[in-house]
């Protein structure tokens, strides 16, 4: 992705979401640190509370077609996380290590987080392990994702969104 884009990018989110400041250079470097991993096209952009701590999730298309989410501490700026994406349960990636289905891992992310399902994620944690992103809109409006382990049912991660620039069709429900 080139510095326009880039630019572009932090310009949109600035202009989008009162939470981000002008003086805020940590979305510039958990860009230019996500990209330095993985180069390629910005999908998605989210601020999320994790435990409390502001995050940015960013989402990233390779050259190769590859998505990758990446997730950065607002303050520092470093990647504190990263994932890959994968199409749906039957990649070999993701079918190799499941145990728990689709169906099962929202009934426990519901159970957990009530509300309705509006997007679903399949993906590849770092060290290999598959895992099931929900995100569940509550009666209040209040979007949160829920990350269920796709071998054990259990739920690894929790995090309220505060905003998102840009959507991928293919994961609304």
């Amino acid at each position: 992705m080139n510095t326009k884009i880039i630019s572009g990018v932090i310009m949109l989110a600035a202009g989008s979401a009162a939470h981000v400041q002008a003086a805020d250079h940590g979305l510039e470097s958990c860009i230019a640190a996500a990209q330095k991993q993985k180069a390629g096209d910005m999908l998605k952009l989210e601020k999320l509370k994790v435990d409390g701590k502001a995050m940015y999730e960013l989402e990233i298309r390779d050259a190769n077609g590859f998505e990758w989410e990446f997730m950065c501490d607002v303050e520092s700026g470093k990647i504190t996380e990263t994932e890959s994406e994968v199409s749906s349960v039957d990649s070999k990636a993701f079918k190799s290590k499941m145990k728990v289905t689709e169906e099962d891992a929202a009934a426990i992310a519901l159970k957990a987080h009530p509300g309705v399902i509006e997007e679903v994620e399949y993906e590849i944690e770092s060290n290999g392990d598959a895992s099931y992103e929900f995100d569940i809109v509550d009666d209040k409006g209040v979007e949160t994702k829920v990350e269920v382990d796709a071998a054990t049912g259990k739920i690894i991660e929790v995090s309220i969104e505060e905003w998102e620039i840009g959507e991928e069709a293919d994961e609304r429900r």
